[in-house]
């Protein structure tokens, strides 16, 4: 007798490779997508940080995440969210430098924190070559305005906040002319970032700056959603749909510009 066509085609699948070789495969396959989720789940788990490469465009973005109080030189506690500049800064160097990456998406959510660590951050940010766009959620206060203004283009969702306010040393009274000089230098280095990357005028910034009328017992201005596109600080109010948007359509623009 013949051989019988059961439907297995004798235990091997339409290419000729067994049946038991094939659910191998699947399940390596598996096994492989399961270890890249975990892998995603590690990553933001310690250092808010992944990439985005499932969209029908083919991109690829870098998501950073800008959470909490950004740490400077001294660490501070255990129990407070924070953003450690000596994390975003090496990644923002293998971003520059990475031929796989075509963008970068940045969420803020923070509290402020320490100027010069805040500065570096917009700083390295400003002078990527690769598109950039962020995104205020709960808010960008103090020194997270110039790492929200610092990309190609910017967002805020419409209950997103921002607090304007000069540079503050709590808890101590200064009372030498020096220091005063050095606030003052600070003060001029982040008014003048601030506005070199954004509509604001300096004599308007200021102006928010020492506001005496919005935050109790205190000087400075809170900007809520549309006020801080008013403004002239961010680009637009929307959320995650339009940024992601926006970053694939400048990829796409710089991606067809190379190829003329």
């Amino acid at each position: 007798m013949g051989n019988k066509e059961n439907g297995k085609n004798n235990g091997k699948d339409k290419d000729g490779r067994s049946n038991k070789s094939t659910r191998e495969e699947k399940r390596e396959e598996q096994e492989k997508r399961q270890e890249k989720e975990e892998h995603k789940d590690e990553r933001i788990e310690a250092t808010g940080q992944i990439t985005l490469d499932e969209n029908d465009r083919h991109n690829k973005i870098h998501l950073i995440t800008i959470i909490g109080e950004i740490e400077g030189h001294d660490n501070l506690s255990s129990s407070s969210k924070t953003t450690k500049y000596e994390h975003i800064l090496p990644q923002l160097a293998a971003i520059e430098d990475s031929r796989e990456i075509d963008g970068v998406l940045i969420l803020l959510n923070t509290m402020g924190g320490d100027v010069e660590a805040g500065l570096a951050i917009a700083e390295m940010i400003a002078s990527l070559s690769k598109p950039t766009v962020s995104l205020v959620l709960g808010g960008s206060h103090s020194i997270g305005v110039p790492i929200a203004v610092s990309t190609d283009y910017s967002y805020i969702v419409p209950t997103g906040t921002m607090v304007i306010h000069p540079v503050r040393l709590t808890g101590m009274v200064i009372g030498v002319q020096q220091t005063f000089d050095y606030f003052r230098q600070i003060q001029n280095r982040i008014t003048g970032f601030v506005c070199e990357h954004c509509k604001i005028s300096k004599s308007r910034i200021e102006e928010l700056m020492m506001e005496t009328g919005v935050l109790t017992k205190d000087v400075g201005t809170i900007l809520v959603g549309q006020e801080a596109v008013d403004e002239g600080i961010l680009c637009e109010v929307g959320g995650i749909k339009d940024a992601v948007s926006r970053l694939h359509d400048m990829i796409d623009k710089r991606k067809t510009a190379k190829t003329k």
